[in-house]
């Protein structure tokens, strides 16, 4: 899991898939791994504007769409207008809470042979969302 990954080795993870590891690239993957916030493309550029002066948001958007390729990040479309990114592309859940509207993991396993209606299919991607009020926002109430 990238999670588990060494930050000095992110240059090598990327050569490894397929991607030149240049300084924004290493930058935006970095802080996808060590954020476990699902950031939109907003957010990875305000977060990395005030040390990468030149970022622009093309260059974020078009540097997640290269990680998406190549299958080092996947792109979470809970809602319909917004974009959030994760490093973590191991077969897991999201759960957005409709009231802070931040995301989180959760572990699942879905087994194909329990769904009726794709028998002799080859599933390729499984994702599984929820939305609803997280526990810490229903603790305040």
């Amino acid at each position: 899991m990238k999670s588990k990954m060494n930050i000095d080795s992110l240059g090598e993870y990327l050569k490894d898939n397929g991607v030149k590891p240049s300084y924004q690239r290493l930058k935006i993957f970095e802080y996808l791994v060590q954020n476990k916030n699902h950031p939109t493309v907003d957010t990875i550029h305000r977060s990395l504007l005030p040390h990468i002066p030149t970022l622009s948001k093309t260059t974020v958007y078009n540097t997640l769409s290269l990680f998406i390729e190549k299958g080092i990040t996947q792109l979470i479309t809970i809602e319909e207008n917004e974009g959030r990114y994760d490093a973590d592309v191991e077969s897991h859940g999201h759960f957005k809470c409709l009231e802070c509207s931040n995301v989180y993991d959760f572990e699942f396993e879905i087994k194909d042979s329990g769904v009726s209606g794709i028998e002799g299919f080859k599933v390729d991607e499984r994702h599984l969302y929820f939305k609803g009020v997280c526990k810490d926002c229903l603790s305040r109430k």
